[in-house]
């Protein structure tokens, strides 16, 4: 006679009872390894920010200097949303810094010497840009020149126009308006308050926008079944971000409110976060950059993906040209010196993969505030320029090695 042994099954990993189980510390450590390409910057952002507000005697967090900290940052932040994006499609643009510098020239001569209305003179350099990304980007995706040659030679190209244009002196001043868009703030609305009402407005807004974003992509990844974060984590998570959110608007709006380039700044990152994370247009950029035969294979259009890629990457160093030269008030022949390599060290930090196919735009804004605040820090505690390249070099070549040490812990 035979007897059967019945055993109760396992439940699986992410079961609730096994949850239970495990620790908060557990769960935590196990989404940060889970997830240690997108978090590791945040940290690292952090415990830069209390580093130097211990070490500058907390000036580092004081409106004036937060304030700053964006308006000083705002040309590398848009050259590095873009420069991500053309790093995800697998490729390097080295001329966005040149091209920010012909754009500002064109800008003077277009103002200040044709007299030129701002808004008609913005509205035709951005298309130069467009018009010089897509010239790159024809001889990229159709004629099947590596980026790399093709846009050093750009570099080459439009850091003589600029020369040409200016004729090798600083031109100036821009009109008051489009000086406003790159020094200017929120105007005053409302009553009289020891805070700015339109910026706290709008951090409200911002914080009930990313609250629903955030359940809304929970509840997505619930109905396709994807790996999602336990509630008590998420609820932390939720926390921090309005709490990062909740201090950045107080301490903008007991200044002068928000900068009118940090609301430009913000639609950037809503709208192109959301191309790259929701879009067809997106996920085909992360196709052509992770896997360019599988890509084919599957229908994807890489070459129109491509030029399309330098085409917007024209378009926002245009737009970094004129607010860098209307922040300064001139155009200049060396201006956007070493812009490219700013934007290409905001993006390797900001978690961008050598290899293609891995970033975020948030990830670009990081990296960038990451230099950003190394900068502004070091500036405030008197850290001379010398002793500035070699911290900045080595926080790059460690951001690229925690890239290559976590692929291969994943590949293990």
């Amino acid at each position: 006679m035979s007897s059967e042994v019945t055993t109760k099954p396992e439940a699986p990993a992410g079961a609730p009872g096994r949850e239970k189980g495990r620790g908060l510390g557990t769960m935590l450590l196990d989404a940060v390894r889970q997830n240690s390409r997108q978090y590791g910057m945040l940290f690292a952002l952090g415990l830069i920010v209390a580093l130097f507000q211990i070490w500058t005697g907390g000036d580092l967090l004081l409106p004036r200097n937060i304030s700053n900290l964006v308006l000083q940052n705002s040309y590398i932040l848009i050259l590095a949303i873009g420069m991500m994006i053309v790093i995800i499609a697998g490729h390097i643009d080295l001329s966005v810094g040149s091209l920010t510098a012909l754009v500002g020239a064109v800008a003077a001569v277009l103002m200040v010497q044709q007299q030129i209305p701002w808004p008609v003179a913005v509205a035709l350099t951005l298309l130069m840009g467009a018009a010089a990304g897509a010239l790159q980007g024809f001889f990229i995706a159709y004629i099947g020149i590596p980026s790399f040659i093709v846009t050093l030679a750009g570099m080459l190209l439009f850091r003589g126009l600029t020369e040409i244009f200016l004729d090798g002196q600083t031109m100036g001043p821009f009109p008051s308006g489009l000086q406003k868009v790159a020094n200017g703030f929120l105007p005053e609305v409302g009553p009289a308050t020891n805070y700015h009402n339109l910026t706290l407005l709008l951090g409200l807004v911002l914080i009930v926008f990313v609250v629903l974003q955030e359940v809304r992509d929970r509840r997505r990844q619930r109905e396709f079944s994807l790996q999602e974060v336990p509630p008590t984590l998420f609820a932390l998570k939720l926390a921090a971000l309005v709490a990062v959110i909740l201090v950045a608007t107080l301490l903008l709006a007991s200044y002068k409110g928000a900068p009118v380039v940090l609301l430009i700044l913000a639609a950037l990152l809503v709208g192109f976060g959301y191309v790259m994370r929701n879009a067809v247009a997106g996920r085909h950029v992360y196709a052509i950059g992770g896997n360019l035969g599988a890509a084919k294979l599957s229908g994807v259009k890489d070459k129109r993906v491509t030029f399309a890629v330098f085409l917007n990457m024209g378009v926002l160093a245009a737009l970094a040209g004129l607010v860098f030269a209307a922040r300064f008030n001139a155009a200049s022949p060396k201006a956007g010196i070493n812009f490219e390599l700013e934007a290409i060290a905001a993006a390797f930090i900001g978690g961008a993969s050598m290899s293609g196919g891995v970033g975020t735009v948030l990830g670009a804004i990081i990296g960038g505030l990451v230099l950003g605040v190394l900068n502004n820090g070091m500036n405030l505690v008197g850290v001379g320029t010398d002793w500035q390249q070699v911290i900045k070099g080595l926080v790059l070549l460690a951001a690229v090695g925690f890239d290559v040490w976590n692929k291969r812990r994943a590949g293990g």
